[in-house]
């Protein structure tokens, strides 16, 4: 072979792409991998919100084998056991409790340190692929695919193959080990006041296959789907509906949707059960009407009991925050709050009574079904516009 012939494949590889379609092709390869992740890895294996087809799951299987070297039960269980002990100190990778810097640029290392830790394994790892595939070629050679790919792409594109596999090497770790548990655990909008700090980074789930949609997933783990606003777009539920109409997959679990019965006027026990099943959707709402409130006594507290600017905008906040959450001096700054504002006052004592309906332990269905009549009846005696709204829209869970 001429010294020409050798540069020239050096150069441009037995595809002789040019730089553009070298480009196009890493940005498919890529999002072939993210959709790989979302769909088989998080909501088919950790979470079992979908069933795919044998050959639909092998592809995926083969090709995150040979794109990530990501073992299914490490990836799987590790995912779990962030969900068990979400933004504590068990968490694998919260930043929360270990820094956004820590989780953002080292997110693949705190992936690696856990996935060493037998007892995640043998805890979180049950029900992921146990065959002689996995066991012998995927989990004991894992190191072989992400090899094999560098050689593939040298062999596709030439020197600039080397660049191209750097890049889908850093995808996964930037991605979803930086942005998704770095980011998305530390900025962003919430849907759903969770139990934990996930938040939506962008209502477009396009780059990271709808991941990007994190609060809501946290509030309904087990959705196949994760969008749940209608401005809010998950490519990968895109993806799901296709493999669904093509019989290869099968959804299993959504999250759940609030219906009403629009001229029911007395709460029931179809009211209770639908109440406790939509509590996420039902104090989302709860929040809007405090936003109600609070715009109705904004004038009265600058003008009456003449409060700082900074004072106000940092307690709209705190009104917003799920009560329980909420520190001794955040507690304090609400009390001197309500010193001035009876109508707040309310607002956030029955935010903390509602929520005792669905921490039900204690009390049988009859005892639930009265509280939330009482509940109701009180809320629609207060006097508070956005509170008798809000009750009558409660009644109406059907």
């Amino acid at each position: 072979m001429s010294l020409y012939a050798v540069l020239d494949f050096l150069s441009n590889g037995i595809t002789r792409f040019t730089g553009w379609e070298v480009f196009f092709y890493t940005l498919v390869v890529t999002h072939i991998t993210i959709a790989g992740v979302t769909i088989y890895l998080h909501r088919c294996q950790a979470h079992r919100a979908l069933d795919l087809h044998p050959v639909v799951s092998h592809f995926f299987r083969f090709w995150l084998w040979l794109t990530t070297g990501q073992v299914t039960k490490e990836w799987a269980s590790i995912h779990r056991k962030h969900h068990a002990k979400c933004d504590t100190e068990e968490d694998p990778h919260s930043p929360v409790t270990r820094g956004i810097k820590k989780v953002f640029w080292e997110g693949a290392e705190l992936y690696r340190a856990e996935a060493k830790n037998k007892e995640t394994m043998e805890k979180y790892g049950h029900g992921t692929p146990d065959d002689w595939m996995e066991r012998n070629v995927y989990t004991r050679y894992s190191a072989l695919g992400v090899s094999s790919l560098l050689v593939i792409n040298f062999l596709l594109f030439g020197v600039i193959g080397i660049t191209v596999w750097a890049v889908q090497m850093l995808w996964i770790p930037v991605t979803a080990a930086g942005i998704i548990n770095g980011i998305g655990h530390y900025w962003g909008y919430r849907n759903y006041d969770c139990a934990d700090a996930a938040t939506n980074i962008i209502p477009l789930g396009l780059l990271i296959g709808g991941e990007e949609l994190h609060n809501n997933h946290h509030t309904f783990a087990t959705s196949a789907k994760l969008s749940s606003k209608w401005y809010e777009f998950d490519i990968g539920w895109g993806y799901i509906r296709t493999l669904e109409m093509l019989g290869l997959a099968k959804v299993k679990k959504l999250a759940p949707e609030p219906k009403f019965a629009k001229d029911k006027l007395e709460a029931d026990f179809d009211t209770l059960q639908s109440v406790i099943a939509n509590r996420y959707d039902v104090m989302a709402k709860y929040a809007k009407s405090i936003k109600s409130a609070w715009k109705e006594e904004l004038e009265h507290l600058k003008d009456k009991a003449q409060l700082e600017a900074r004072f106000l905008k940092s307690s709209r906040k705190l009104l917003q925050r799920e009560p329980g959450k909420l520190e001794a001096p955040q507690q304090q700054q609400l009390s001197e709050l309500f010193q001035h504002s009876k109508a707040l006052e309310t607002m956030h004592n029955m935010r903390v009574e509602l929520g005792v309906i669905w921490e039900r332990s204690h009390f049988t269905r009859d005892q639930l079904l009265h509280k939330l009549q009482d509940w109701c009846n009180r809320a629609e005696a207060s006097g508070i516009k956005s509170l008798q709204d809000f009750s009558l829209r409660l009644r109406s869970y059907a």
